[in-house]
Order: C-alpha cells, then structure tokens, then sequence
C-alpha cells in the first residue's frame, strides 16, 4: 500500500487505520494464535458498517488483499495478511437484547462472552461455542457448535438474519425472506460471501446449568470411550457431555494429587430441571470409579468463561477436525495412543456432540452439510513456548492422521488448520460446495473474501 492510498483510508474512516510506523502496529497484528506472525500493510479498525463499506471500496479499488478479524480467534490466522488490510471489527463489539421477542442483534466483533453476558441478564442465550473469548463472526459463519447444541441446535440454526457489507461496498440485509440464497450460504460457507457487521439470533431460555466434570486415567480410555459412545447419543436433550483426552490442570476443582496427569474424561452440561441433574449425570460412573468427580450448578456465562484463563490469547495453536458418526474401536485404540502420548500440558483432543437438536435440521436447510455427523472432534496443539511450536504441531497431525481413515472425510470449517488445501474444503461441503460456488459468484465473482477457507466462485455460465 502506498502512502497516498493509505492517507486516503485514514481520511474516509471514523476509525483508526494502523500502519506498520505506528506505535501501536504490533499490538494490533496480535491475534490469540501467537503461533501466526502476519504484517499487513494496515489495520483498518472499523467503527461502523459505513467504516466497513469504505474499507471495502478502497481495497477493492486499489487491488489490495483483504483480511477480516472479528475475534481474532481463527486458528490458521485467516484473519491476517501479510501486506494486505486486515478489516478489523474488534470495536463494533455490542449487544442488543429484545427480551420479549426473545432475540438479540449483536455486533460483528463481539465475542461469545459479550453475548452471553447481555443474554442472561434476562435468563437467556442462545447456542455458540465453549471459550468466552472466541468471534461470534468466525464462529456462526462456520456453524457453531457448543453446550446448547443438543437442546438448541447449531448457532446458524438460530440465526434470524446478518447485515453484510459485499465486495462491491454495498450493504444488504440476509433473511430467509430477504437475499435467502445469501442467507443459506452464510449459515456454515464461513467469510466467502461478505463481512457481516451483526447478526440476530435467536434466544432460549437458559439461566443456570448443571455442570459435571468426570475424569479417569488416561488407560481407562477404552472402557470409558466405549460407553460414551453408546450413552451420549441415547441421552435425553438436556444432556449434553463432550468427551476430551488432556493434562489435569494445577487449578479449581480439581484436586492437588492428580494436578499434571493425563486423564480422559467427559465435561458435561444439564439444562434440564436441576433436581434431577445429580441423578442424571450418575450415569457417569458406569465405567467405572472415576478420579475425579465434579458436579454445582452454574450461572451459564460461567460456563462459557471456565476454560478462558487456561488458553489465553497469545500461546502456540495448531489444531485440525473432523466430523464423526461413529467411534469404532480401533478409532478407541488411536484415542488411548495419542491421548498417553499428549506432548504439552495444555494439548488437547474434543470430540463434541453435534446430534439430537442439530439433526431435526433439514440436510440442505443450511450450508452446514454434515447434519448426518454425531461427533466434531477437534486436535488441538497447544504451548506457550514457541520453541514447542513443531512438537504439538507434529502430535497433532500425526494423530489426526491416524483418525481420519474413521471419520466421515470433511471437518468443521473452524477446526481445519493451515494449509490443508482445497480438497479439505470441498470435503467440508460435501454436496454444497457447488451451491455455494454460485453464491459465491453473485455476490463475490472477483473472490476479493479469499483470506479464509475459500470457495472459488462458480465459472460464468
């Protein structure tokens, strides 16, 4: 970007424009992958979706590579380009809540906590992700998938509309009634199609939860993995529980004696009566004698945040997934070989619910297109020694690796990693991908929204 183009952005927006000679350049390049070092040539701090709009026009006009950061939270730190702009919203970050009509608008750089906070206040939410601090930008374009799944469905699956800027500067509004092909694309195609500078949802009623932690040792994994297998997709709705391979952390509620073993074990969430949340979660004892057993009802935002001050923004990430329908057991066996070889403390394996709820949706209701998947399993290297960076990428490749052959062949969009390539996105789409090359080419034929996990516009007819 030349002198001249930038002064121009500076001068049009409300909000501040970095450039790498500014004081506060590399604070503003951070993201919460620290393992992605980007610069671009500005960071286009929007104010408002006219912000948004200007940004657009003089990066299109002038030939420029985009970027958009909501949260920041992006994994393969889609949301940074090297001498390009980076469209960030981080302060478009607010929330409106409509009690009686059980929604909220909220803006495209809140984060998940910011919703859940506004939400509750009128004993509300709505389904989104599991760390407080994620976008709800990233996260609902992808799907969004999270302790409410069960009883509530996907994130998109409670999205009412999104106001986009597209990639000629124009603003519409996606509804199913307004701009439905657009709306359709967006509820899963990821940041293809425009920058959504809010979003309505959908709220349900949701106050305190009932919250289980259970863990066993990392040998007991087969026994344990093959009754959460057969017991989760039976469960009741209000049962939620995410099965998980990590390192005991030193911290509440888990005691001193098992502080920095490796454990397998299952996080759960009730938003049913809580008189019978103890009966309930005593299921999880049917392996066996846990380590460890945990259970207090819990303000829901509380939830949301537990996981916030173990991964904060700034560590090593590398992370892939992949969607799941069953856990045979030799999938059991590649579970107990990586989860007793988890190379730093803060690594970690998830396999999310994604059924009940979630599969009342029709299989081309949304562009989500695996409404036939039970499990989201996520491998997650983590550190925060740089010097680590190889050793929890190599785990996790090597075990995501090993896994496939048992999955159904694509992944979240939000768990795919760096450089997976396009045949990893097509997978991810399966049957959509070509629907959505053709919203792609109505409203991004040039593919200006390519810094994500792109789908290439449909050839011209």
């Amino acid at each position: 970007m030349d002198s001249a183009t930038l002064e121009a952005m500076r001068s049009t927006l409300r909000g501040p424009v970095i450039g790498p000679q500014d004081a506060e350049y590399d604070q503003a390049r951070k993201i919460y992958n620290a393992m992605i070092d980007r610069r671009p040539a500005a960071i286009a701090r929007c104010a408002d979706a006219a912000d948004v709009m200007a940004a657009v026009a003089l990066i299109r006009d002038n030939g420029l590579e985009l970027a958009v950061r909501g949260g920041g939270h992006s994994g393969p730190g889609l949301c940074l380009v090297d001498d390009g702009v980076t469209v960030d919203l981080s302060t478009m970050r607010w929330v409106r809540v409509d009690p009686s009509a059980r929604t909220a608008q909220v803006g495209g750089g809140a984060q998940l906590g910011d919703l859940d906070h506004a939400a509750h206040a009128f004993g509300l939410a709505t389904p989104t992700g599991i760390v407080s601090l994620t976008g709800v930008g990233g996260l609902t374009l992808g799907g969004g998938h999270g302790y409410l799944t069960r009883k509530y469905g996907l994130t998109v699956d409670n999205l009412l509309a999104a106001d986009v800027v597209l990639a000629d500067g124009s603003f519409v509004t996606a509804s199913e009634a307004d701009h439905p092909d657009l709306f359709w694309a967006l509820r899963g195609g990821g940041g293809n199609f425009g920058i959504v500078t809010s979003f309505t949802y959908r709220l349900h009623p949701v106050d305190t939860v009932g919250v289980a932690i259970t863990v066993w040792p990392v040998d007991r994994t087969p026994e344990v993995l093959a009754w959460y297998r057969d017991f989760l997709p039976q469960a009741p709705e209000d049962v939620y529980g995410f099965f998980t391979l990590f390192t005991i952390p030193p911290a509440p509620p888990f005691p001193e004696e098992i502080h920095g073993q490796k454990m397998c074990g299952v996080i759960g969430c009730y938003t049913g009566d809580l008189s019978r949340f103890e009966e309930t979660f005593a299921a999880v004892r049917e392996p066996g004698p846990p380590a460890f057993h945990f259970t207090t009802p819990m303000p829901y935002p509380v939830l949301q945040s537990a996981f916030d001050e173990l991964i904060p923004p700034g560590y090593q990430w590398y992370w892939r997934g992949d969607f799941f329908n069953g856990i045979p057991d030799a999938a059991v066996d590649v579970h107990l070989k990586y989860g007793e070889n988890i190379p730093t403390p803060l690594s970690l394996m998830h396999l999310y619910p994604v059924d009940a709820a979630a599969h009342r949706v029709g299989p081309d209701d949304t562009a989500w297109s695996y409404r036939d998947a039970v499990w989201s399993g996520v491998f997650a290297g983590v550190d925060p020694d740089p010097a680590n960076a190889e050793t929890i990428r190599r785990w996790c490749v090597d075990y995501w690796e090993e896994l496939h052959p048992y999955s159904m062949g694509g992944s979240y969009v939000n768990f795919m990693g760096s450089g997976e390539g396009q045949e990893r996105v097509r997978a991810t789409y399966r049957d959509h991908y070509d629907r959505l090359a053709q919203v792609k080419r109505t409203y991004d034929p040039d593919n200006l929204f390519h810094a994500n996990q792109n789908i290439k516009p449909a050839p011209q007819p």
